[in-house]
């Protein structure tokens, strides 16, 4: 399922039918799936264990086996057992359901809205296959003769035979055909290996005669060869273990120096990352170091860095941040120290910002990359290096930029720090402040005002920004959960509604103020599962949310239930009577004519409503 709750709107992935979706949930165990990762005891009605997903000694994870969800009390992530998969395997939805489909050997549906699927899914799986193949190929080559030129450059930069096997690297051997000849035996066609993009077609050419010199060119038949020849091979293999791609290193003069597959039908390379299997399976991973290079992947995980990954010879895109959020919490940025690194580590925190994930940078010193760096002062040295906040990292290439020796110099620093700093929260901001106060001279009253900030007051707190930035830093879409005060009784009556024991026609949809939960009595009235709610949220944070809400029912008891719902509504009620009296009340005075007797009529019928109420709670 889903679900954004900015407005009413509730989608069923298109591949997968409701009640087939239904029936898999229902069918899966959800604590024989999750006790398949997690040691789990039963303790009353709910099993628990120590989470997988954050680090812990006392057990506050929890699996519901009647409403089949789970839920961390610690971390609080939770969810269905879709979800679980999700999140455990680091799986996109559908490949999730596939996941948990196969080891209940349920069929998945017929793509009755998509006649091409089965077409290209054998397609997918054809190229996939070769791309496998190919990968053994290369591998295999390497231990050759036909490869000991690879083999002798990957030694020489320092690789031992157990990283060389951990990350699959291979060997193109120098022939114009090899692997063709080698896949096409194995039963390849030539028109899959092209679009796969492991061989190269040139088409027939005609005989031709030069009408000035009558020198003629025989007809040349159409002709194929190896997309990679003579060079170092890596396999692009994503968090599926899939071999999607290839990257090549050439061996001696040829160019290009760095040879990539292009895209194809199962390979984009803005959306993957290399070493993506590998980083899948890190647990616990605290963060991400994206570098530029396969080779300072290789290197550093060589030298025992963990969760290292690059992209795959382009930029940092909003698609590969999305992906390296899956992974970590927050992405090291640690490219080479050369002025192209450093202009890619100002373009990649933009990416990085845009897209939510928390950054930090890396710099090496003397324009070393991390390969170079690692090997000169080894693991300590890396371990060793700051990690600068994207702040710091912007102020630091700024200062380069101006000569602070001048007046005019210090005065642009100043105000392009400024600029950068006025973004920040106050403590963030003090951070950089003082320093920006020694480097340039301006007192902090001076830079403050530069970055539209007030300076405090001694002995009060410091005065809030002005009302349009504050507006624009944390006024929320209005129909976001965040722009609406918090509820506690509207999210009681979801937990109790949640337990499905309680019928949610003794409240309507005009009892919700907060979008979400009004959403979620409506998808719960329309007869949603719990678990159905939880899956495939727009925002993480959403969906801890609503996964709290239905997992921790305020009690077991059936009649008790009953009545805390009818105390909330009761409660809720006579709240939002109250206010609307209030209001008329104080709008009396400056109405005249038919609006105030409608008005006086309206506060008799709130009144008696006050007493209904009133008589209830008594």
């Amino acid at each position: 399922m889903f679900v954004n709750y900015g407005e009413r709107a509730v989608f069923r992935v298109a591949r997968f039918p409701a009640s087939w979706l239904d029936e898999l949930r229902s069918r899966a165990d959800i604590v024989q799936v999750v006790g398949q990762y997690v040691s789990l005891k039963r303790n009353g009605h709910r099993h628990w264990g120590l989470c997988p997903f954050h680090g812990e000694k006392t057990a506050s994870f929890s699996v519901d086996q009647d409403r089949q969800m789970y839920y961390c009390f610690g971390c609080k992530a939770g969810g269905s057992v879709i979800q679980f998969i999700m999140d455990i395997e680091r799986l996109e939805f559908q490949e999730a359901v596939k996941h948990l489909a196969d080891q209940l050997h349920m069929p998945l549906p017929q793509l009755e809205e998509d006649p091409d699927y089965q077409r290209r899914r054998t397609q997918r799986d054809r190229l996939l296959e070769a791309n496998k193949e190919a990968a053994r190929f290369f591998h295999q080559t390497l231990f050759t003769p036909a490869g000991q030129a690879s083999l002798d450059y990957l030694k020489k930069r320092g690789l031992t035979d157990s990283v060389i096997r951990k990350f699959g690297l291979g060997a193109a051997p120098a022939g114009w055909d090899t692997l063709t000849r080698h896949l096409t035996g194995k039963g390849y066609t030539i028109e899959e290996l092209k679009l796969a993009g492991l061989t190269v077609i040139k088409e027939a050419e005609p005989a031709t005669v030069d009408p000035a010199t009558g020198e003629s060119k025989p007809e040349r038949p159409r002709r194929a060869y190896d997309m990679f020849r003579n060079r170092a091979i890596f396999p692009i293999i994503d968090q599926y273990g899939n071999v999607l791609a290839f990257g090549g290193r050439a061996l001696g003069d040829a160019m290009p120096k760095y040879l990539n597959t292009s895209d194809t039908p199962v390979f984009n390379k803005r959306l993957g990352v290399y070493a993506a299997n590998l980083l899948k399976k890190e647990r616990n991973l605290k963060r991400v170091i994206l570098v530029e290079g396969y080779m300072d992947v290789v290197s550093l995980t060589q030298f025992g860095v963990t969760g290292v990954c690059a992209t795959l010879g382009t930029a940092l895109t909003p698609e590969q941040a999305k992906l390296l959020k899956r992974f970590a919490p927050m992405v090291y940025l640690s490219y080479d120290g050369d002025n192209a690194g450093q202009n890619a580590i100002m373009k990649g925190l933009g990416v990085l910002e845009e897209a939510g994930v928390p950054a930090r940078v890396l710099q090496f010193p003397d324009k070393l990359d991390p390969d170079e760096f690692i090997r000169r002062d080894g693991i300590e040295g890396f371990e060793r290096l700051p990690a600068l906040t994207p702040e710091s990292y912007r102020m630091g290439r700024l200062r380069t930029q101006y000569d602070l020796s001048t007046q005019e110099g210090r005065t642009d620093y100043a105000k392009a720090c400024a600029a950068i700093l006025q973004k920040l929260e106050p403590v963030e901001r003090e951070n950089h402040l003082q320093e920006l106060v020694v480097q340039t001279g301006f007192s902090r009253d001076v830079l403050l005002a530069q970055m539209g900030v007030s300076a405090p007051a001694i002995g009060k707190p410091a005065a809030p920004d002005s009302p349009v930035k504050r507006q624009q830093r944390f006024s929320p879409n209005r129909n976001s959960p965040a722009a609406v005060q918090e509820e506690p009784d509207e999210e009681l009556l979801i937990s109790i509604f949640g337990t499905g024991r309680v019928p949610t026609d003794i409240a309507t949809e005009d009892d919700f103020r907060d979008p979400l939960l009004r959403n979620l009595y409506l998808s719960l009235s329309e007869g949603a599962s719990a678990a159905s709610l939880c899956e495939e949220q727009v925002e993480e944070s959403t969906r801890a949310r609503v996964s709290k809400l239905l997992l921790t029912p305020p009690a077991d008891d059936t009649d008790q239930l009953i009545r805390m719902a009818q105390d909330c509504l009761d409660r809720n009620r006579l709240k939002r009577s109250r206010e609307e009296l209030s209001a008329l009340e104080a709008s009396l005075p400056t109405l005249n004519g038919a609006d105030k007797i409608a008005a006086l009529q309206r506060a008799q019928q709130l009144m008696a409503q006050i007493s209904k109420y009133n008589a209830h709670r008594s």
